[in-house]
């Protein structure tokens, strides 16, 4: 999977990262080390170009949860725990729609899991790149 960042203002500055291949087991580490990096760079607003995305396992749904989480200031869970990485996902959802991390573009297929397991009731889901990055 390629990560590409960038930053754009809406009515805040909102980091960008454009998601280009499959987001799995042998990717979602690369996710997470990604926001960590533009979080720790001053990031407080993050947009997942989702557009170029083809597939999304249940690991990157933890990345998703991981990335959410660090940004409301919370300690995600480890990833490698696996099975208790996705189980804190129930616990998650109460904290209701993420303010700093919203989607962008996710494929039919990739709504269509993101449905499945209760994250479009967590996480905002945009068409128009300006509309989302003024959601901000």
């Amino acid at each position: 999977m390629n990560i590409t960042v960038s930053e754009e203002q809406g009515n805040v500055p909102v980091t960008v990262l454009k998601l280009e291949g499959q987001l799995d087991g042998q990717t979602y580490q690369d996710l997470i080390k990604k926001a960590h990096e533009v979080f720790s760079n001053g990031a407080k607003n993050i947009l997942l170009d989702m557009a170029d995305l083809t597939y999304i396992s249940s690991a990157g749904l933890v990345s998703l949860h991981t990335i959410a989480l660090l940004l409301r200031g919370e300690t995600p869970p480890d990833p490698d725990q696996g099975w208790a990485a996705l189980k804190s996902l129930d616990r998650s959802r109460e904290g209701g729609m993420q303010k700093n991390v919203k989607l962008l573009n996710p494929r039919a297929e990739i709504i269509s899991v993101l449905d499945m397991v209760g994250f479009s009731a967590f996480f905002e889901v945009f068409t128009d790149r300006q509309q989302a990055l003024e959601s901000f």
